[in-house]
């Protein structure tokens, strides 16, 4: 019933090597070396909120998140996506945007609610470990249109743990708000169950792809722009960009929901349209002779063709 087994026979065929002779090309592992000096980044910004230097640990955080977005178009750029980059990137991803701003807001405000600020960042911790298991479950969705790849489904972890720092922000801009930590609580929540919800939200995939002759210097202008006010008003430039944040997302929610309608009706009006189009071809039309009568396939005799006539050059 059972043929014998020798365990000194290898009867499983070697799996195919991705690289050749086991060797693995020094491209494939820069985008991790940018995965990991996030990793650290986002470990430096824990530190430094238990001692409250609170200015070190955003800037840490926002260095963190630049990283995140150049590891992974720098892989695909260099053609070097693996499993492992991509299995790194989510640890790192909840790590740097899960971990590291909980800790922060709740060594900065929610620390005085006790066991509820704990319960909050928790909530937000948890969102973003679903919210990055959920993304890494969508990818590569072969029935997904095009058209929506432009979008995330949910605040995406980077924008999420940035998002959540405006009330630090704006305090280092002046505004104090140590009497309102139950509203930054109510704020921790409900930002990690945006993350997690289902509002679509621009994801600028798209941009960057193809852009004009005439639009490049202006580009350039505009990012050393943002990175001098990045720099030089930090609180500012990343409130203002939390805001503006905030104000787009019902603006992408309704896009999402027109495209989405226009297709579902585009895909209904074709149905019907389909469906009642005649069929023209060839075996669907009865063979008749000369005179209109059927011919053979019609019960009718088939009446010889006429042999054609030749027509002369010119």
């Amino acid at each position: 019933m059972f043929p014998p087994f020798d365990p000194q026979r290898e009867d499983r065929k070697p799996r195919p090597r991705v690289f050749p002779r086991g060797q693995i090309p020094v491209r494939v592992l820069v985008p991790n070396f940018f995965t990991l000096l996030g990793l650290c980044a986002g470990l430096t910004a824990i530190r430094m909120a238990i001692e409250g230097r609170w200015d070190v640990a955003v800037a840490a955080l926002v260095f963190a998140a630049f990283l995140d977005g150049i590891d992974g178009r720098l892989a695909r750029l260099l053609k070097a996506s693996t499993r492992f980059g991509a299995e790194l990137d989510s640890l790192a991803d909840f790590v740097n945007f899960g971990v590291a701003p909980a800790i922060i807001m709740f060594s900065w405000a929610l620390e005085d609610l006790r066991g509820m600020g704990w319960i909050a960042v928790l909530v937000f911790a948890v969102c973003a470990a679903l919210r990055l298991a959920r993304f890494n479950a969508a990818l590569d969705d072969p029935d997904q249109p095009a058209w929506k790849s432009a979008y995330f489904v949910g605040i995406p972890a980077p924008a999420g743990a940035i998002i959540l720092l405006l009330p630090l922000y704006l305090q280092d801009l002046g505004l104090h708000l140590p009497s309102l930590t139950p509203l930054v609580l109510i704020y921790t929540i409900a930002i990690g169950l945006l993350m997690v919800s289902r509002v679509p939200t621009f994801s600028g995939k798209m941009i960057g792809k193809r852009i004009s002759r005439e639009y490049v210097l202006p580009i350039f202008v505009f990012g050393a722009l943002f990175v001098a006010l990045l720099l030089t008003y930090p609180s500012l430039t990343l409130s203002v960009g939390s805001v503006v944040y905030l104000v787009l997302l019902p603006i992408s929610f309704d896009r999402y929901r027109r495209r989405n309608r226009l297709e579902r009706q585009g895909a209904a009006s074709a149905s019907p349209a389909e469906e009642a189009k005649p069929d023209t071809s060839e075996a669907a039309k009865p063979e008749t002779s000369d005179d209109g009568k059927p011919g053979l396939n019609g019960g009718g005799e088939a009446s010889e063709p006429e042999p054609p006539t030749e027509k002369p050059f010119g």
